[in-house]
């Protein structure tokens, strides 16, 4: 039930007169200054909710040109009129949208020895971010009497702060959950909004400390340290008050990149336990006072997005048999694993999902791009007959030559265990915890194991390519597993006549030949569509080749080459091509990235070229 204004105001006006008394105030002076401190924390949501709603209303701009566009060029294979760019917009989006923070670097991480230090944000993140700093730096400092007693001061810094920090939790607890509505209403990814979430996260803690440090200061002013320090223990407000500030610490210093990176699980399970820890430790210290209401807000949220995912976690794992998880070890340390989910869901190209498999970890949730979905999965027969007939076509391709002879057959790699069921494959490479279990469990199995799983989705959003003539995607090693599902719905539009497309280059770069073999089923498949041979064009590019003979073009549309791609000559010789808009993505390691991101910043004035990033994690 909402609280009637005036008796907010019998509260700040009660606790006003009671701080008059310690700090030698009017209470006037003090009620003036909780209503600032009411008034500021307003500011703060509107402003965000202000800028929510100017990113909704881009979207929608974007969103309805991109329609228009897609309208207009179903039938037109020239698309002379999209192919020019804006102006304003190219160098909106060179100098600021796609831009990183300094020169080049944005997704190569910055390390020191073994010591991951994370990724530079870009300019546009950057702005955004130093936007939010510079809000809660102006409304934690204005209106304060910096010349006046020290007292009444850090009176007045104690409330402004502690009051803004719990506000700013509002946004923080939002952003973090994987159930965020913004991830669909604005269409930004998930570490994106990590990203803005750990610097709230600092914000919080930072404006604590201060709130902390300023009353602490105040106290032994007055009283001295040793009263100071006992009263810590004697009043539940103080006690909590500082277990709340020190767990907010320790919560922003384990969640840095290098702990985080290093041991995620570990990370995982006790940044929870601290954030329930430091709310509890938050709602008695704020017991009475205005501002547990906002964290009343805080808590609900949170609860909120915990029993979503539970109640998704339930309904897609439970009946039906419930989830399996067909595991199959392949060449390069990778492992292919079909999800079967008890309860499927409609899956877009660039979502991904969540998966646990209890036999292996029963509270480790990691998130997997969805490399291809199946609801009718093909019998033995027509896969030998799909595989013949690409092969004669294709004049011997690698993807079904290279196949490694102790993997499992094509017909265990495309039918899971409930073969009348909707599947979604995973191609995850074996790094450390969980995928380092998972592929020594894949490798200890002689043949494809299923195992009880638990999947949840789908997470993330899913940009489209509909509305581009000329599509160029990059992927790095695993983040293959992004693109194809682009690239078997782009190509099923363009046979049906449902797209404007009329270019689509995949640029795959990879180690070895003998990770072909990760997407072998899924490519042999695509490469037997109807009008392949119209639209597509697939360039490999092997980086450590153990010979020439394994490098070996079988055609004009599926090419090899040995080292690495130049990526800008690429960009610029399929914009000097191109067919209408073009649309660039890339997912892989942080250094192709970089790459693909400088080269479009390069022909962005040139054309209308639109870049997409998807990154591995967060």
């Amino acid at each position: 039930m909402a609280v009637p204004s005036t008796v907010w105001l019998d509260i700040v006006l009660c606790a006003a007169l009671v701080s008059a008394h310690e700090s030698h105030e009017t209470p006037a002076q003090l009620a003036a200054a909780a209503f600032d401190n009411s008034l500021f924390s307003k500011y703060i949501l509107i402003l965000l909710a202000g800028l929510v709603v100017a990113l909704a209303i881009y979207r929608i701009f974007v969103h309805s040109v991109r329609y228009i566009r897609t309208l207009t060029c179903l039938n037109n294979d020239t698309q002379q009129y999209f192919k020019d760019p804006n102006e304003i917009y190219a160098i909106f989006k060179q100098n600021l949208l796609y831009a990183p923070l300094f020169r080049k670097r944005h997704g190569r991480e910055i390390r020191i020895g073994p010591i991951n230090l994370g990724i530079l944000p870009t300019r546009f993140q950057s702005l955004a971010l130093a936007g939010i700093i510079t809000m809660n730096v102006v409304f934690c400092t204005y209106g304060i009497e910096w010349q006046g007693k020290r007292s009444a001061v850090l009176e007045h810094l104690r409330n402004r702060t502690g009051t803004l920090s719990v506000v700013n939790m509002i946004p923080l607890v939002v952003l973090a959950g994987r159930n965020n509505p913004l991830i669909w209403l604005l269409g930004i990814p998930f570490d994106v909004f990590n990203l803005v979430h750990r610097w709230f996260g600092r914000i919080v803690m930072a404006q604590a400390v201060i709130h902390s440090l300023a009353f602490s200061i105040k106290a032994v002013d007055q009283s001295g340290w040793k009263a100071f320090s006992s009263s810590l223990a004697e009043q539940q407000m103080l006690l909590t008050g500082l277990v709340g500030t020190v767990v907010l610490i320790v919560i922003v210093l384990q969640a840095s990149t290098v702990l985080r990176r290093a041991f995620y699980e570990t990370f995982l399970h006790l940044h929870i336990a601290l954030i329930i820890t430091a709310l509890v430790a938050l709602w008695y210290h704020l017991d009475g006072l205005p501002a547990q209401t906002h964290l009343k807000i805080v808590i609900t949220l949170w609860g909120l997005e915990r029993f979503l995912r539970l109640s998704i976690l339930i309904y897609r794992n439970i009946g039906n048999g419930g989830t399996k998880a067909t595991i199959e070890a392949l060449p390069g340390d990778a492992v292919r694993v079909t999800v079967t989910p008890a309860r499927p869901w409609t899956f877009h190209p660039g979502q991904h999902l969540f998966l646990t498999i209890p036999a292996l970890g029963l509270w480790t949730s990691h998130p997997f791009s969805i490399a291809w979905s199946s609801s009718t999965p093909p019998s033995a027969s027509a896969t030998s007959s799909l595989l013949n007939r690409t092969i004669d076509t294709e004049k011997g391709l690698p993807l079904s030559l290279t196949r490694n002879p102790s993997s499992a057959s094509t017909t265990s790699t495309l039918t899971p265990s409930h073969p009348h069921r909707t599947s979604y494959s995973l191609i995850i490479r074996s790094r450390t915890g969980f995928t380092s279990t998972l592929h020594a469990r894949a490798l200890a199995s002689p043949s494809p194991l299923t195992l009880t799983a638990l999947a949840s989705g789908p997470y993330g959003p899913s940009p489209s390519y509909a509305s581009y003539g000329t599509v160029l995607l990059f992927a790095g090693g695993v983040g293959i597993t992004h693109q194809v599902p682009y690239i078997r719905s782009l190509v099923s539009s363009f046979s049906t006549r449902t797209t404007a497309l009329r270019r689509l280059c995949l640029v795959w770069v990879i180690q070895s030949p003998e990770h072909l073999e990760w997407i072998r089923p899924w490519m042999t498949e695509i490469l037997a569509m109807e009008r392949r041979r119209d639209v597509l064009r697939i360039q490999l590019w092997v980086t450590r080749p153990r010979s020439s003979k394994e490098v070996s073009s079988p055609s004009a549309t599926v090419q090899m080459f040995p080292g690495r791609p130049d990526v800008r000559v690429l960009v610029e010789k399929e914009v000097e091509g191109r067919v209408g808009a073009m649309g660039v993505g890339v997912c892989g390691p942080g250094g192709l990235g970089d790459e693909v991101r400088a080269a479009v910043r390069g022909v962005v004035g040139r054309g209308e070229v639109e870049f997409v990033e998807m990154g591995f994690g967060w």
